[in-house]
């Protein structure tokens, strides 16, 4: 039988939701290669290397080095890997036992290049910050694709990311350096449970955006004991099967954008028709690919492109994950129906750019081709991306690389919901194109001590209430009583309705 609490906010942005359900055994299922006896902790201590420095602006010590695990954990045997290891030590002069260990999104991000973003910031007052790079994303078993992001073809950053002349060199490459079959969520999961020990914590907090919260939630599927708390931002459950569901929940988020456009007075003003006009470009587009032109990164000359539909509505997407990029799009939409398709041509190229370069996709295609795409079927691909702006292209594109990527083997509860009790806080944002809201609420039915919080944003929100909520409940280690009211007093971003390029 299933018991259900719900709290909500009756405001036109915020819904606050927490359910309870009949929580799942809390073994270590789905792990694997369950521990069949205590750890050598010398064993563990003696795989890390960390050299200890004060950063000479904030006073901070961070300790800085790797920690060697073997790339094929089920039998401990064969190539070890360097994982690159940061630790942003309090400043408090008393510390609270339990750190926040960070987990990035992609699939295909180290999490150590955020570093910067978390010196002296708040997580780091009374905790040690924790970023380890995730197995194939940094440290010496980086599984990049370098063709992917090649700024001598300004072309290829508008044309399908999933493509034979990207991925096939890329296997040629990482396959005579590493084994693709070992690169899982699972097997990084156990990863982080090695560092935690030979670190000296006890429980961990953990937190994760966009695929950093699938991270963070099979970690707390095969070693909940040891997690204190759990913030997850933007969150991609096991039931959103990347990337089957990017082109519905873009449509979900262009809807939203239409709205919200259409009951603000000044974009309405700016943009009165802003769905006919998107739908008119889409026409165009169908009949004859924009030419356009973009600023070239490195040199600044001028480099002539073309945009297809398809291209266009996958800038657009990408472009949408930013909360500023996202209050751009009515006017860049609008331009480009006046036939100036350069503006939003180089927003495109900025945020393609960006996320090609930050990715490493080998790494990506790793993790989702036996966790995601294998679990995908025919009639699914027709019923939910066929019918949407975007059509199938992509999750057929990545399948088709999928059919000479190698994979790991699944454990056979995978595909499960996450059902721990941990107290776990979860965000999302009203125009979020990838993760919206629907997919913090299947996280949240399954997870029994949880708050899911939707606020007006996009793909990983943020500011002054929100920051105030966590600090709350990392201070409580709760979600009973969690004072969340400033929710409901969020308002959007003001549009960017400028004519400027």
């Amino acid at each position: 039988m299933r018991n259900s609490r719900t709290r909500r906010l009756v405001v036109t942005f915020v819904l606050v939701v927490a359910a309870v359900f009949g929580a799942r055994a809390l073994s270590g299922s789905g792990q694997a290669n369950p521990a069949v006896g205590p750890p050598d902790l010398a064993l563990l201590r003696s795989r890390l290397s960390l050299v200890s420095r004060v950063h000479p602006q904030t006073g901070v010590t961070i300790a800085e080095g790797t920690f060697a695990v073997p790339e094929d954990r089920t039998t401990g045997k064969g190539r070890m890997i360097h994982l690159a290891v940061v630790v942003l030590r309090a400043k408090s002069a008393t510390p609270r036992p339990d750190p926040l260990f960070v987990f990035a999104g992609g699939p295909g991000s180290d999490v150590t290049q955020s570093q910067r973003g978390y010196l002296n910031a708040w997580q780091q007052q009374d905790r040690d910050v924790v970023l380890v790079s995730q197995r194939g994303t940094g440290g010496d078993n980086r599984l990049g694709c370098s063709l992917a992001a090649d700024d001598t073809n300004i072309q290829g950053y508008m044309d399908p990311l999933f493509r034979d002349d990207v991925f096939k060199p890329c296997l040629e490459e990482l396959k005579g350096k590493f084994d693709l079959t070992k690169y899982s969520t699972f097997a990084a999961a156990d990863d982080y449970n090695e560092v935690r020990l030979a670190l000296g914590y006890d429980r961990i907090n953990v937190t994760g955006g966009s695929y950093g919260t699938r991270m963070a939630l099979v970690y707390m599927r095969q070693h909940p004991a040891t997690v204190r708390t759990a913030i997850l931002n933007g969150v991609v459950p096991i039931a959103n099967k990347n990337p089957l569901y990017h082109a519905a929940n873009f449509d979900l988020g262009i809807r939203a954008l239409f709205a919200e456009c259409a009951a603000d007075a000044d974009c309405r003003a700016a943009v009165p028709n802003l769905e006919a006009e998107f739908k008119a470009i889409l026409a165009r587009l169908d009949a004859k690919p924009a030419a356009a032109s973009v600023t070239h990164p490195a040199s600044n000359a001028k480099v002539a492109v073309t945009l297809s539909r398809e291209a266009f509505l996958e800038a657009l997407r990408v472009a949408m994950y930013s909360g500023a990029r996202n209050r751009q799009a009515p006017m860049l939409i609008h331009r480009a129906y006046e036939g100036e398709f350069d503006p939003f041509a180089d927003v495109g190229l900025a945020s393609e750019r960006g996320l090609r370069q930050r990715l490493a996709l080998g790494h990506l295609l790793s993790v989702t081709c036996a966790e995601d795409v294998d679990r995908i079927t025919e009639q699914e691909i027709g019923t939910i991306a066929g019918p949407t702006l975007a059509g199938d292209g992509r999750v057929r594109g990545q399948r088709k690389m999928c059919g000479f990527w190698p994979r790991s083997t699944l454990p056979k509860d995978y595909g499960d919901p996450v059902s721990v009790n941990v107290p776990t806080l979860l965000l999302s944002g009203t125009l979020d194109p990838v993760t919206p809201p629907r997919w913090g609420e299947e996280a949240a039915s399954h997870l029994p001590r949880s708050v899911h919080l939707v606020v007006p944003g996009a793909h990983g929100v943020g500011g002054p209430c929100l920051e105030g909520i966590q600090r709350r409940f990392l201070e409580a280690g709760t979600t009973d009583r969690l004072d969340v009211s400033c929710a409901a007093e969020i308002k959007p971003a003001k549009f960017q309705l400028t004519a400027g390029r």
